[in-house]
């Protein structure tokens, strides 16, 4: 005889998911592994000579760049002698200001931050996350795809998702050759939804800086890092090129932010016997030392992985901790999904959702799962009701607003008519007024009519090689009778000149106020102080279409 509760405790999604035991000669550990280095730090005549073990001779390319760049050597030798528990109490002692934390943290180790966030639990974790976030208010950031790369879908998407609060919003492509009319698509929608959100189309990494720089796009986030030199080699890179990428943005006034996370090493096949978490752990020194911004990172697409072993969830936790304790804007994944479980994807995004990050979602899919072309999402469309009540009962803020039907069909509308204006203006292959019709109260691709492919892609090609920019869009949206969204776009063109959301964890508010680490730090020093949700802020999340007045009955 079978036992019938274990029967039907075998057909629960969270068994469906797939769990492996640790095994640390290759990767498959989270945190700790024995094979892991201890910290150590030598310098000699201003120069790093020993790092975590290993003699200067014996250095690997990410142990010379992170000596070199990486770690801040005044006060080092005195931070790197404290009890790796008294850094970690010192953060979770609220009177401590954060600002003293850091400067602790950038003059330490890799292992030696590994021993500092190891000490914790994670809710300890959490409780430092709401204190070490370099901004002081969170954000959201969403994925607009679809399996047909159909503009004024994305358009609608993009308008519906600026609407309901997202700060930057990211596509890719189904087909590589599409990328131009997915990223003007996406400019359009967002400033028709809310001027001043940010966007970026995810691709091959010279294509993105091109579209960057030909105004299609204000920020990039795709641009990979990793913890063993010959993951890096294998992809016919270094952390000095990706150094040299990430200059090439700034260079232009375009916002951007490397990529990482536990996992991926292990995937790869290279993680050289290390944790997942030390591995990380190195790819954040990396960032530290190229001079970037930010990070999104908390295992991302490799996500499978610590998710299968034991504290792998709590790993993906710390990485997001340490890109805080070393000053980086963090967009802390939630994106890829992972599980069956609607219980465990909770889970998971609530060690982020919380205590807040800077982007809690690097990721959050505004479209149905079956049009997320980054490999489905932890969270998507059908799950923003969940969200919203989710902030209403717990008095969080997620970075999401409750909106009424009325709104959302009224912006996607703006957004496709918008959009085909655009194309109208730019000679692309016409918009029709079906399309728009159909884009205004889609759910996903299913409600959309097809269009001519190969016409857009062709037409996708000649829009590159005529070297259209983003002042052709301007034009165009203007020419045609839409200039309040000329006008967003031509702001947009116009901070990559001034240069002032490059800074930490920057974000616009709808009149281009740069939000950032500067001017809105995080002041959290224990109950009562930091953000709190109040104000505006709490009327528009307690605000949910469906609650009733009493009053009213």
């Amino acid at each position: 005889m079978k036992s019938k509760r274990f029967e039907v405790l075998s057909q629960r999604p969270v068994n469906q998911d797939g769990y492996v035991k640790e095994w640390v000669e290759e990767g498959f550990i989270a945190m700790e592994s024995p094979q892991d280095p201890k910290p150590s730090l030598k310098i000699e005549g201003g120069r790093i000579v020993e790092l975590d073990g290993k003699r200067r001779e014996d250095f690997d390319l990410i142990d010379t760049f992170i000596a070199n760049y990486g770690i801040v050597l005044d006060g080092a030798q005195q931070a790197m002698a404290m009890d790796s528990k008294e850094i970690a109490n010192m953060m979770l002692t609220p009177s401590v200001p954060r600002e003293e934390i850091v400067k602790i943290c950038k003059s330490i180790t890799p292992a030696k931050m590994l021993e500092v966030v190891s000490c914790m639990n994670v809710v300890e974790m959490m409780q430092c996350m709401q204190k070490m976030r370099a901004r002081r208010t969170m954000a959201n950031q969403a994925h607009v795809t679809n399996v047909n790369d159909n503009p004024v879908q994305i358009a609608a998407d993009a308008a519906e998702g600026a609407l309901r609060g997202f700060a930057e919003e990211e596509t890719t492509v189904a087909v590589a050759r599409y990328a131009p009319l997915n990223a003007i698509s996406l400019l359009v929608g967002s400033q028709c939804g809310r001027p001043g959100v940010l966007t970026q189309c995810s691709l091959e990494e010279a294509t993105e800086l091109e579209l960057g720089m030909r105004g299609f796009t204000a920020y990039a986030e795709t641009i990979s890092v990793y913890g063993t030199e010959d993951v890096f080699t294998d992809g016919d890179d270094t952390p000095w090129s990706k150094g040299f990428l990430a200059s090439a943005y700034a260079s232009r006034g375009l916002k951007m932010r490397f990529t990482s996370g536990t996992g991926s090493e292990v995937q790869m096949g290279q993680a050289e016997g290390k944790s997942m978490l030390y591995l990380e752990i190195r790819c954040l020194y990396i960032t530290k030392g190229a001079g970037v911004q930010g990070i999104q990172n908390g295992s991302v697409s490799c996500i499978g992985i610590p998710a299968a072993v034991p504290s792998g969830i709590r790993a993906v936790l710390a990485e997001n901790l340490v890109a805080a304790m070393l000053d980086l804007e963090c967009a802390s994944s939630n994106d890829q999904t992972f599980s069956h479980s609607d219980l465990r994807r909770t889970a998971r995004t609530l060690m982020q959702f919380a205590p807040g990050t800077d982007f809690i979602c690097s990721g959050y899919s505004s479209t149905p799962n079956y049009d997320n072309m980054f490999a489905g999402s932890n969270w998507d469309a059908e799950d923003y009701d969940d969200w919203t009540v989710i902030q209403r009962d717990l008095k969080v803020n997620g970075g999401l607003i409750p909106v009424r039907e009325e709104e959302v069909v009224a912006v996607r509308n703006k957004a496709a008519r918008a959009l085909q204006a655009l194309f109208k203006a730019l000679g692309l292959p016409p918009i029709t007024d079906q399309e728009v019709e159909a884009a205004t109260y889609a759910n996903g691709s299913k409600d959309m009519p097809p269009r001519d492919k190969v016409a857009d892609i062709k037409a996708a090609q000649d829009l590159l090689n005529r070297g259209v920019t983003g002042v052709d869009f301007v034009k165009g949206l203007a020419k045609e009778g839409h200039t309040d969204v000329a006008q967003s776009i031509l702001n947009l063109l116009k901070q990559k000149i001034s240069g002032d959301y490059l800074q930490t964890s920057a974000i616009f508010d709808r009149d281009f106020n740069v939000i950032s680490a500067i001017n809105n730090r995080n002041d959290y020093q224990g109950a009562g102080t930091g953000y709190r949700v109040e104000g505006e802020d709490w009327e528009r999340i307690k605000n949910i279409p469906n609650a009733i007045d009493p009053r009213d009955i």
